[in-house]
């Protein structure tokens, strides 16, 4: 979806059928998403793209989330950006996903089902 004026979400997903429902998800609702596929991807999507949301997963291919969570706290351009975990290992994690960064944390199972609650509640207008 094309606009300048449009929210832009980052999914980081090493899942590639989960990455494609949730960004058709949020591009149905009008927002640009982007996708990730890794830690490292992200920080370079994070630094080209003004982000108005990251939806972060923990088991990724390179880097563990909580770890790129970290390093885009760090980062001006989105050491304020809301960033949720959504995982399905964040189970016994949660202390350390919070200071890392996070703003709130799902499993995925759970996520389905307050998605619309959790995108309107970061990207309402």
């Amino acid at each position: 979806m094309e606009g300048g004026n449009s929210k832009r979400v980052l999914i980081v997903e090493d899942s590639h059928d989960i990455a494609e429902a949730l960004q058709m998800l949020i591009e149905m609702r009008g927002y640009l998403a982007f996708v990730a596929n890794s830690g490292s991807e992200a920080l370079k999507i994070a630094g080209d793209e003004q982000l108005d949301l990251i939806l972060m997963d923990l088991a990724l291919p390179d880097l563990h989330g909580v770890s790129v969570t970290r390093e885009l706290r760090s980062r001006p351009q989105t050491e304020s950006t809301p960033i949720v975990c959504v995982s399905s290992y964040a189970r016994g994690l949660e202390e350390e996903i919070l200071d890392a960064g996070c703003n709130e944390i799902f499993s995925k199972a759970d996520f389905m089902a307050t998605f619309e609650p959790t995108l309107e509640r970061y990207l309402g207008d």
